[in-house]
């Protein structure tokens, strides 16, 4: 049980937030890395930079974008991934990330992460993208689960088996969200546990561990609220599973002090202790 051996492991982190920018800074306790949403960064200069080159100095940095669109119809957006770059080559994180999905058509931005249909075309689709950005990057991207409501009447594959072979095919990593396992094993009545089961173990570089809330039938994923036990039980499955992954907790809304969210690392660290010394 491995991470991937060209990838650094940095232990456990946080999605950094302005609301912590000064207590991460006074006080980084037990958070040993951060990730940034990339699109905060895209720009040329001001104060964003000058937070984010402090940052730099303390902190393992890694990279996770919401505006990739690897599975969208439109080209990809050569401005976005020369931006996506200049960043990479400013920041230097251990890697960079984004969302298997799609989230626009036709030049129009719909600010949210659209599930795939799990089909051959699709896959190939996504296949022929993610190696255009590698070669454009320079290095192996992550992509990640999204979480989702609705499911696609042609799919022909399991999510898990579309996103092992996306992996496979592609030579990409993957950041696998356990809340979003868990929310799109409750909304589509799969298993979660099968979900695990089916990635492959070398592929997987870091996890996600966030809140959801109950939307009616479904579960949603907000970000806005603390980890619930099912995600925790899942995620020591999933350590269990792959071994020592970088492990982050993403905080979007409801943000709370910062004690809260190290308490919840604590968590993550006792809950994987036991099995990453025996993966040792």
């Amino acid at each position: 049980m491995h991470s991937s051996p060209s990838l650094p492991y940095l232990g456990f982190g946080l999605g950094l937030r302005v609301d912590h920018y000064e207590a991460l800074l006074d006080q980084p306790g037990n958070v040993q890395w951060l990730e940034i949403v990339s699109e905060n960064y895209l720009v040329p200069g001001g104060r964003p930079l000058r937070w984010l080159e402090r940052f730099r100095e303390r902190f393992p940095l890694v990279m996770h974008g919401v505006s990739l669109s690897i599975g969208g119809t439109d080209p990809l957006d050569e401005h976005y991934l020369t931006q996506l770059d200049a960043l990479a080559r400013r920041v230097e994180p251990a890697w960079i990330s984004d969302h298997l999905c799609w989230t626009g058509v036709q030049g129009v931005n719909l600010h949210d992460l659209m599930p795939l249909p799990y089909t051959e075309e699709a896959l190939a689709h996504v296949v022929q993208r993610v190696r255009r950005v590698q070669d454009r990057l320079g290095r192996r991207i992550l992509l990640e689960n999204v979480s989702s409501y609705i499911r696609f009447a042609d799919s022909q594959l399991t999510e898990w088996e579309f996103l092992a072979a996306v992996a496979e095919q592609a030579d990409c990593l993957i950041l696998l969200d356990i809340n979003n396992v868990h929310v799109s094993a409750h909304n589509h009545g799969f298993s979660a546990e099968a979900y695990l089961a089916g990635i492959p173990v070398e592929r997987v570089q870091q996890f996600h561990l966030a809140g959801h809330e109950q939307g009616g039938a479904l579960l949603v994923d907000t970000h806005d609220a603390p980890i619930v036990d099912s995600v925790w039980a899942l995620y020591v499955a999933a350590v269990r599973r792959f071994g020592r992954v970088s492990t982050m907790i993403e905080r979007d809304d409801h943000i709370p002090p910062l004690a809260e969210l190290r308490a919840e690392l604590d968590q993550a660290r006792a809950l994987a202790m036991p099995w990453l010394k025996e993966a040792a």
